[in-house]
Formats: C-alpha cells, sequence, structure tokens
C-alpha cells in the first residue's frame, strides 16, 4: 500500500500542479529486485484511486529486468535476486546496471 500511496499521491500532486482536473493514466517502471508485487500493487492502486482525481484511471507497469556488470570481466548479463553470478567468468563481484528502479514514468491527465 505504501509504494502505491506514494505513486498516487506523487501523481495527483503533479497533475494538481499542473492544472489537471482528470488523471487518465499511470505508467511506471520497477525494477524485479524491488520486489513490488504486482496483484499487490494493482489491488492498491484500485483502492487508493477512488475519490481522488485518479479515479477511473488506468496503471500501467513497465517492469525493469535485472542486469549487472562484472567488474572482473566487464560482461552484462541478466540475473535473479538469489544469482547475481558472472555467466562468462564465474565471479560475484558485479556493479547492478539496472533493477531496482521505481519511478513513475508518465502521468496522462485530463
Amino acid at each position: 500500500m505504501g509504494i502505491c500511496d506514494g505513486i498516487l499521491t506523487s501523481a495527483v500532486q503533479a497533475a494538481t500542479e499542473s492544472g489537471a482536473s482528470r488523471i487518465e493514466r499511470i505508467e511506471v517502471s520497477i525494477g524485479e529486485l524491488t520486489e513490488v508485487m504486482d496483484d499487490a500493487l494493482r489491488f492498491a492502486f484500485e483502492a487508493l484511486k477512488e475519490g481522488t482525481m485518479a479515479e477511473g484511471a488506468e496503471l500501467v507497469v513497465h517492469y525493469v529486468e535485472a542486469r549487472s556488470q562484472c567488474t572482473e570481466c566487464g560482461a552484462v548479463f541478466r540475473h535473479d535476486r538469489f544469482d547475481p553470478k558472472c555467466p562468462e567468468c564465474g565471479s560475484y563481484v558485479i556493479t547492478l546496471v539496472q533493477g531496482r528502479e521505481l519511478r513513475i514514468d508518465a502521468i496522462d491527465v485530463e
């Protein structure tokens, strides 16, 4: 609920500041390492948007896969949260490139 509340509060604030009367759609990018659960996020969005200028709005979620760069050999690779091992050299010394994002990409308003 907290993450969705933050998204909705930020979107309403931005829409209000731009003079909008209604939010039609909110697009967000969420990295898979944030451990945000899609069902919980959508449930919270449906519950929290009622009675706000986002009532009736659509939530579009773009999930960003986890990718890291190996600091030993430079390979960039996809991985999950449990096994960030470089597939080229086997090193666990890596730098996360993407996968922890949590941002609002766009707000469509009327």
